[in-house]
Order: C-alpha cells, then sequence, then structure tokens
C-alpha cells in the first residue's frame, strides 16, 4: 500500500502551482522541498546582501568547462526561484510553438500548440495577480480574456520613453506583471512599488510568487504534506523498470524512503536531469528516462544581456520595471530572422554597479550613472544543441555551455542602442553614448529549458505530451525541462500553465 497518492518533488513556478492544481483532489499528496522558507528579514531588501554576497543563492559548486568550478545563481527555497524573480510573466507567441529558420539555425516545432495552453495561460495568470493590457504587443497571440489586473502605469521618465517610441513608429506596451498592486486604491494595496522587486525576495509577500501565491494556501488542506530540507537522492524503480515504486530523501535526521502511486519531478531543469541521471540502474544504465540519450541535453537558458542607457537625463523612477517592447522579436525589414525580446529591468542603484566596475570607481561616480541610467534586459532565443547538456560525473554536476546562434540577438542589441541614441534628447550632450553592458554567464541559470523535451518519439524525446516520462508510467516532469525551444520570453509563466495542463490529465487520470 503506497503512503501516499502522488509525490512531488520541489515547489516552484511548476511544482508549486501543480500542488495548487490538486489540492482539493483529496488525495494524500507529500511535497518535498530540499530547502527552506525563505526568512522574511531585512536582508530581504539589502542590495549587498542579495547582489554581492548573494544571501540566498545556495553554496554548493558545480563544473563546468571540465573541471572549472560554477557556482550557479540559483536558490532552494519554498517557492523555488519564483522567491527572488522579477514576476515578468509572459507568454509564448503562438509561431514559437511552430518550427521557425533562425539566421544560423532551427527553433524546433513543439507537439503541443498555443492553443493547447491557452485556457491555462489564462487560468495562470488569474492563480498569480498578472496585471497587463492586451492588444498592444505586436505579437501578441490571441488571448480569450483581457488581463484579470490593469496594466502596471510608468514613472513619468519611462512614460516619456514610451511616448517617443511610439512617435518612432514602435509598439511598447506593459509588462505583465505579477504583483498585488492596487493603483487605484493604495491603501488597499500589499504592493507598495518598492525598487527591490527584480531579483530580491519581497519582504511584504507582495510579489506572486509559487510559495505565497500556490503552496502556502495548499497546506490549509489536510491531504497535504510539506516536508522542508528534504532533498531527493534516489528515485527508485520496480524489478520491470517501468514504474517509480520508492525515493530516497535526506532529511535533517537521516535518509528515509517514500512512495506512492505517481511521481512529478519539478526540481528545475539542471536538478531534476542530474537527479534522474543520478538514479541509474541495472535496467536504466544511462540514468532513468534515458532510453533516448536525450535526458540532460538541449539545456538552454536564453541569450540574456542587462544593458544601462546613461544620458544627460535624471532618471528618479523608483518601479521601473513596467514596459516592454516586441517590435523586433521576428526581425524587421533589414533582417528577416528572429531577433528577440526588449524589456525593462528594476532600477539599479551603485551597490549593484558596484559588482562590475573598476575597483578604484569612486562611490560618488556611482551614485550618478545609477542616479541617470535607464536599465534594460534582452532576451534571445536559445536554440536547442545537444551538447549544451547537463551531466553527473563523480556525482557532481557538470553544466556545459557554449553560446549559438547569436546573430540575431547582437542585432537586437544594436537595434536598440540606435533607437535609444534617436529618441532620447539627452545623449546629443555625450559625443558617444555611454552604454554599460553585461552578458549574463552561465551561472545565472534562471531561464533553464529544456533538458527532457517533450516529444511524441520516445526515440527523440524523454516525456510526453502529457509531461510523462515514455519510459517510466507513473513519472512525470513539470519544470521547464520539457520545453522543446525557449522562446525568447520568461519562460515562468509557460510553466505555470503547463503545470496547470498536466493538472487537469493527472485529475482525469486518479479519479
Amino acid at each position: 500500500m503506497a503512503q501516499y497518492d502522488i509525490i512531488i518533488i520541489g515547489t516552484g513556478a511548476g511544482g508549486g502551482t501543480l500542488l495548487h492544481k490538486l489540492k482539493d483532489s483529496g488525495k494524500k499528496i507529500l511535497v518535498l522541498e530540499r530547502g527552506d522558507y525563505l526568512p522574511q528579514e531585512p536582508q530581504n531588501w539589502d542590495t549587498i546582501e542579495v547582489f554581492q554576497k548573494e544571501r540566498y543563492h545556495t553554496k554548493e559548486i558545480w563544473k563546468t568547462n571540465g573541471n572549472e568550478e560554477l557556482h550557479p545563481g540559483t536558490g532552494y527555497w519554498v517557492g523555488g526561484n519564483t522567491k527572488v524573480y522579477g514576476a515578468a510573466l509572459f507568454r509564448l507567441r503562438e509561431n514559437d510553438f511552430n518550427k521557425t529558420q533562425h539566421a544560423s539555425g532551427i527553433s524546433p516545432e513543439w507537439p503541443i500548440k498555443y492553443n493547447d495552453l491557452e485556457s491555462y495561460y489564462t487560468e495562470a495568470e488569474k492563480l498569480y495577480n498578472v496585471h497587463g493590457k492586451k492588444s498592444l504587443d505586436p505579437t501578441e497571440a490571441y488571448r480569450s480574456e483581457e488581463y484579470p489586473y490593469p496594466a502596471v502605469s510608468h514613472e513619468p521618465r519611462i512614460q516619456e520613453l514610451h511616448d517617443a517610441f511610439v512617435k518612432e513608429g514602435l509598439h511598447p506596451f506593459y509588462i505583465p506583471l505579477g504583483v498585488k498592486l492596487n493603483e487605484s486604491d493604495r491603501e488597499k494595496s500589499l504592493c507598495i512599488r518598492c525598487n527591490t522587486c527584480d531579483g530580491f525576495p519581497c519582504k511584504i509577500h507582495a510579489k506572486s510568487d509559487a510559495d505565497i501565491n500556490c503552496v502556502r494556501p495548499s497546506l490549509n488542506e489536510s491531504n497535504i504534506t510539506l516536508l522542508t530540507n528534504a532533498k531527493v537522492i534516489k528515485l527508485n524503480t520496480n524489478a520491470t523498470g517501468k514504474e517509480i515504486i520508492s525515493i530516497d530523501v535526506e532529511l535533517i535526521d537521516g535518509v528515509k524512503q517514500f512512495n506512492a502511486d505517481i511521481y512529478v519531478l519539478s526540481a528545475g531543469a539542471i536538478n531534476s536531469s542530474a537527479l534522474l541521471l543520478k538514479s541509474a540502474n541495472g535496467l536504466h544504465p544511462n540514468g532513468l528516462a534515458n532510453k533516448s540519450g536525450q535526458l540532460g541535453r538541449n539545456f538552454m537558458k536564453h541569450h540574456n544581456l542587462a544593458m544601462l542607457e546613461v544620458s544627460t537625463k535624471p532618471n528618479p523612477t523608483i518601479f521601473q520595471k513596467t514596459l516592454a517592447i516586441n517590435d523586433f522579436y521576428w526581425g524587421d525589414n533589414e533582417f528577416k530572422f528572429p531577433m528577440g525580446h526588449i524589456q525593462l529591468m528594476g532600477k539599479s542603484n551603485k551597490d549593484m554597479l558596484s559588482q562590475d566596475a573598476p575597483f578604484f570607481t569612486p562611490g560618488m561616480v556611482l551614485e550618478e550613472i545609477a542616479t541617470h541610467a535607464v536599465d534594460w534586459w534582452m532576451t534571445g532565443e536559445d536554440l536547442p544543441q545537444a551538447d549544451n547538456r547537463v551531466q553527473v560525473i563523480n556525482d557532481e554536476i557538470h553544466l556545459d555551455y557554449i553560446d549559438n546562434h547569436t546573430e540575431g540577438f547582437d542585432r537586437l542589441v544594436n537595434k536598440l542602442k540606435h533607437i535609444l541614441t534617436t529618441i532620447d534628447s539627452g545623449h546629443s550632450f555625450i559625443p558617444h553614448s555611454l552604454y554599460l553592458r553585461k552578458k549574463i554567464p552561465l551561472a545565472g541559470v534562471a531561464h533553464q529549458c529544456g533538458t527532457a523535451k517533450m516529444g511524441i518519439d520516445p526515440n527523440t524525446s524523454v516525456v510526453d505530451i502529457n509531461c510523462k516520462t515514455h519510459e517510466i508510467d507513473n513519472l512525470y516532469i513539470v519544470d521547464g525541462s520539457f520545453f522543446p525551444s525557449s522562446g525568447a520570453v520568461n519562460p515562468s509563466l509557460t510553466i505555470m500553465a503547463n503545470a496547470l495542463r498536466v493538472g487537469d490529465h493527472l485529475l482525469n487520470k486518479i479519479n
């Protein structure tokens, strides 16, 4: 007799959302999180603690490029990385689900389409309090409903940029944000529009994350059990290798075994594939669910670049992350291939800038730069490559990755620079516009996806269209691992929507 009906491993965007979907089923569900609750503390909004000391990132070390150390920018908390994400919750474009030609490669077709997720996108937007306004984004797909909450307004400097973009014939739109904000009645608003949202934990729980919106409310149900500081170290199969019969879990007081009828893995695209590789046995010598040899391969993280535009105009904006541009998502008249997505970041300060400034840069100079900067974030599609992969060697995670197919993304960066120089009169006082650029390194794995890709053919994919592994009948994966391609927008909402879709499948199965 199984101890539980379902075991969910991980509480981030996938696992937390799935738990919400299943909580009213009456089924006995065990949720395992290798971390603990992220504490509410003054350091939540301390830039030095969060960014320089990486207070909320794991201290574990992975390997890359052979034996080179890699310090991953990821955290193990109830709610996973949604505890520190920027809460930008975009839908993939409709054509992101189709085979798409890039300048030097192909983005593969998905076995499901946008319409299979549309209603779940809508459900996820309601669950995560998403603010936005439809019909402004020129690449927006069909929406069955308006956003559940009104768009987060621009502050004056950002509105000025918005109006200038419009005059240039562009179509800026509001970033869809998952925050608990009520601008029409600020007394009833949990969100205070602070400058510590993007990349910070929310000290007042006003950001819509998987912990606050999904996990904690689910614990009110008597059929739900959450164990924190519970690291799953192995999945064990039956004698035929076709079902998981138990899992080994490392707890504070030692290793314990749990079993269930159904197991759902949502530890993140890197850790999920690593766990399945570590669980290899005689029937699955190359890792569980890896008959195709695709497990751990096709790792994607997006081409991401942060850029500060510094002009003579001061930027007193506090809550800056409100504007996005998709006019070049699929290319333009000069370049007929996809380029990517542009959005604003949270407002930087001198302590953020000091990480990348020369050690001799005076604090007052950094303060001046921050005061005049507008912070941009650009994302380009990262095409799947078999050799970009997760491996486990000597029980250590190895993450190998080489940048690829960057021409479209490089054009996007130069396109934005040109436009900003054209529209921002402040630049006329600077002979060569000052831009500070930083490409996000491999350690920045917030957008990780693709290591257990979804497909119809078990010889070329790891999970089927319901995210069940082809070879193991009671094992599902609902984090970003299933992505066949990455698109060029934040993956969180698609992970959430897909978890709701898989949740419906499981409800039909168990009932």
